[in-house]
C-alpha cells in the first residue's frame, strides 16, 4: 500500500492571507462509539419545595428538580522535585477550585485509564527532518507503545500546508504507512497545525471521559501567514486538548538561534496541562516519546460538575492544591488552566 492513497482530508493553503481550508469528512474511528453530549440533567433531593416547579418523584418520596450541569474533567500530573511522577494520592488529597470557588470532586481515578485520542502533527520542514530514519522509528515505537483498544490516533504532517495522512484509527499499520509517506517542504505552518490538531481532537466523543492531545515535533518556528498563536491557543484550550512538544533545536546552547518560538510551545503547554521536551541529537528522540506516553500512563482524572450560568461562552479557571498544607510546596502538579464554558 502506497502513501499515495491515504486520506487527505486537511489542507491549509500557503499566502500571505489566511487561506481557505477544505475539509473532507474523515470515516468514524474504528470502534468509537457515538458522540454524547457532556451536559447532563441532575436530579437533586428537595425536602420541601416551596413553590411551582418540583414534581414528585415515582417512588412518592422526595420531589426532585432539574439542575442542567457539565462535567469538567481535569487530568493531572504531580511532580516531585526530580519531576518523577508521584502516585498514591486520593481524592482527599486535592481541592478543585473554578473561578476562585470551590467545586465537589465527582469523578476521581489515581492512574487514568480514559481513552485517548491523540494526534501527532510531524513538522516537515528541511531543518527539522534531518534524520528521517530515526525520527521515523522513533514515531512508530512511540505509537505502539501508546495505543491501547480504547485509543485512537489521528496523524499529520506540516510544512508550507498542513495535510492529515490518517485520520483517526487504532489500527497501528495504517499509522506506520502513513509515516513512511512524510513528504518535505520549505515552510512551517505550525500555529495551523495546532489549530486544525485541536480543531479535529474538537470533532472526537467526549465520552467515558476521553482525553485529548497534542503531540508536536517541531523546531518551533512558524515561517507560513495562517492562524496566529492566540487562536492556536484558544482552539486547543476549546478543544480540552493538552499540548506535548518535542522540540528539535540544531544547537541548544546557540546564543544566536531564535528562541521564540520555543517559549511559545512552552506556555501552550503549561496552558493547556502538557509538557515540552527538548531534543538536540535525533537518538534522543526515542527517550522523549518514552516521556510523553509515560506522562499519559501516570495522571490522575479529576471531574467535576459546573452549573452554567446562563447563556456564557466565558473562559473559566480551573485551580488544583493539595490538602495537605505539607505537600503543597514539595510537590508539582500539572493540569489545564480552564476552559471556555461554551466548548465541548
Amino acid at each position: 500500500m502506497k502513501c499515495c492513497v491515504l486520506a487527505v482530508a486537511l489542507v491549509v493553503q500557503v499566502g500571505w492571507a489566511q487561506a481557505p481550508i477544505e475539509r473532507r469528512p474523515p470515516p468514524p474511528p474504528t470502534g468509537a462509539q457515538a458522540p454524547k453530549d457532556q451536559d447532563s440533567v441532575q436530579d437533586v433531593p428537595v425536602a420541601k419545595p416551596k413553590q411551582g416547579g418540583a414534581s414528585e418523584s415515582p417512588q412518592g418520596g422526595f420531589p426532585t428538580i432539574k439542575v442542567e450541569t457539565r462535567l469538567v474533567n481535569v487530568a493531572l500530573n504531580v511532580m516531585d522535585d526530580k519531576g518523577s511522577p508521584v502516585g498514591g494520592l486520593g481524592r482527599e488529597d486535592f481541592a478543585i477550585f473554578e473561578d476562585g470557588k470551590p467545586q465537589k470532586i465527582a469523578v476521581f481515578e489515581k492512574e487514568a485509564t480514559t481513552p485517548l485520542s491523540v494526534v501527532l502533527a510531524v513538522d516537515a520542514s528541511e531543518s527539522v527532518l534531518t534524520s528521517e530514519r530515526l525520527e521515523k522509528e522513533a514515531a512508530k515505537h512511540f505509537v505502539n507503545a501508546l495505543l491501547r483498544e480504547q485509543d485512537e490516533l489521528d496523524l499529520m504532517e506540516f510544512s508550507d500546508v498542513v495535510r492529515e495522512l490518517v485520520p483517526f484509527t487504532n489500527q497501528k499499520k495504517r499509522i506506520e504507512v502513513g509515516l513512511n509517506g512524510i513528504q518535505h517542504g520549505e515552510a512551517t505552518a505550525l500555529y495551523d497545525a495546532v489549530y486544525l490538531a485541536s480543531q479535529r481532537l474538537g470533532e472526537t466523543s467526549p465520552a467515558d471521559g476521553r482525553r485529548r492531545v497534542v503531540v508536536l515535533i517541531t523546531d518551533g518556528g512558524d515561517t507560513v501567514k495562517g492562524e496566529n498563536y492566540t487562536r492556536a491557543l484558544e482552539q486547543a484550550q476549546r478543544a480540552g486538548a493538552m499540548v506535548y512538544s518535542i522540540i528539535i533545536v540544531p544547537i541548544y546552547a546557540d546564543a544566536g538561534r531564535n528562541t521564540a518560538g520555543e517559549h511559545a510551545l512552552i506556555q501552550m503547554a503549561q496552558d493547556t496541562g502538557g509538557k515540552y521536551y527538548y531534543v538536540v541529537d535525533p537518538k534522543d528522540l526515542e527517550p522523549a516519546f518514552r516521556h510523553v506516553s509515560d506522562d499519559l500512563r501516570t495522571q490522575y482524572l479529576l471531574g467535576y460538575y459546573a452549573p452554567r450560568r446562563g447563556k456564557d461562552d466565558s473562559y473559566r479557571t480551573i485551580k488544583v492544591r493539595l490538602t495537605n498544607e505539607a505537600l503543597q510546596g514539595k510537590y508539582d502538579l500539572r493540569y489545564r488552566a480552564g476552559y471556555y464554558a461554551d466548548a465541548r
